[in-house]
């Protein structure tokens, strides 16, 4: 072929396989959800970095014992063993002693050890030495003049602050809530629901860290202060009848984050972890009434495959489907209920 036939074949060539592309592309999506495969690989990549870096010089294996004692120690088991009890004594629905939810919630509590806090400890440990280096002036200079005591509140609260913007996030953003569902698909709340994560969820919620990192040089959050802060978070979901009394409009309670996980309505309401300011400043606030202290909790028309479903609860082969239920294509999905078209005529309004 000449030259002059050359240059008129170039572009057809490059046409023919942008459209190749675009066909395989086309069957690839078809069998993945393709914007899900960008969170593992933002994880991928972070602790690459890390691993690259040994982790800033932070002993890793350290930092994962102080997340599972944070998890998992002595009192951590032991406020979970309270809140077990609470269960029986006030529940919120009457459940089994041992329902379907929580052996898969059990299940998903020992994948939280094994696969998630090291994940978490990567995590963090590797966004704080990027930031570290790439943004060392994010860490304050230490100052003589704030007491130690105010910057460990300061952190907390910066942390729940946090924790609930990303939640909020979670809840808006199709691509994270495809891996958030998986929380909300429980229908038989209990205390252990708290570990009932995708492990990937995880990516999103380091933003976490950032408060902490902020003010690093000013002190830290002692490890008892984060499990009664985990402990707070647990509690919450726990199928009790109980609220904070006289706090109740301060503090996150099972009463008010029911409300958060129920089937019908808004699930863009009720975000806080700890505290419900963010909730009542951003009117996203619904408090408890008698009608939904006992709501029934979980997805409509199940998107994501539960234990409750069928005549036996098949828990390995429903946590397989959940562990890949976000990168299922979805040719119908579900609307993501918002309170921007909640019906609240009903019962308690935003405030």
């Amino acid at each position: 072929m000449t030259q002059h036939g050359s240059d008129h074949a170039r572009p057809r060539v490059a046409v023919a396989m942008g459209l190749a592309a675009r066909r395989a592309q086309v069957r690839m999506s078809s069998h993945v959800y393709l914007p899900a495969m960008s969170v593992p690989a933002v994880a991928a990549t972070l602790i690459g970095v890390g691993w690259a870096t040994d982790w800033g010089g932070v002993d890793f294996a350290a930092s994962l014992a102080s997340q599972r004692f944070v998890t998992g120690g002595p009192l951590a088991l032991a406020m979970i063993v309270a809140f077990l009890v609470a269960e029986r004594l006030r529940p919120a629905q009457v459940r089994p002693l041992i329902a379907r939810g929580h052996r898969h919630d059990a299940i998903l509590a020992v994948l939280n050890v094994a696969v998630v806090l090291p994940l978490v400890t990567a995590l963090t440990l590797s966004l704080s030495d990027v930031v570290q280096q790439v943004a060392p002036w994010v860490v304050l200079p230490k100052s003589g003049v704030v007491p130690r005591w105010a910057v460990i509140l300061l952190i907390i609260v910066a942390m729940d602050w946090c924790n609930w913007f990303v939640h909020l996030a979670n809840h808006r953003v199709r691509l994270l809530w495809r891996f958030h569902e998986l929380h909300h698909s429980q229908e038989d709340m209990n205390v252990l629901t708290v570990f009932r994560t995708h492990p990937l969820i995880h990516v999103s919620y380091v933003l976490a860290v950032v408060p902490a990192l902020v003010l690093l040089a000013n002190g830290a959050v002692p490890s008892l202060l984060l499990v009664l802060y985990g402990g707070v978070v647990a509690f919450a979901h726990s199928n009790t009848n109980l609220s904070f009394g006289p706090f109740a409009r301060a503090f996150v309670s099972p009463n008010y984050h029911r409300i958060h996980h129920r089937v019908q309505g808004a699930h863009d309401v009720n975000l806080g972890f700890a505290l419900t300011v963010w909730d009542q400043l951003t009117r996203r606030a619904l408090f408890p009434t008698a009608g939904t202290v006992r709501a029934d909790t979980g997805l409509p028309r199940r998107p994501l495959r539960v234990e409750q479903q069928g005549p036996r609860p098949r828990h390995l082969a429903v946590l397989a489907a959940q562990m890949l239920g976000p990168f299922r294509p979805l040719s119908d999905p579900e609307p993501i209920e918002s309170v921007r078209h909640y019906d609240a005529s009903s019962e308690a309004v935003p405030r």
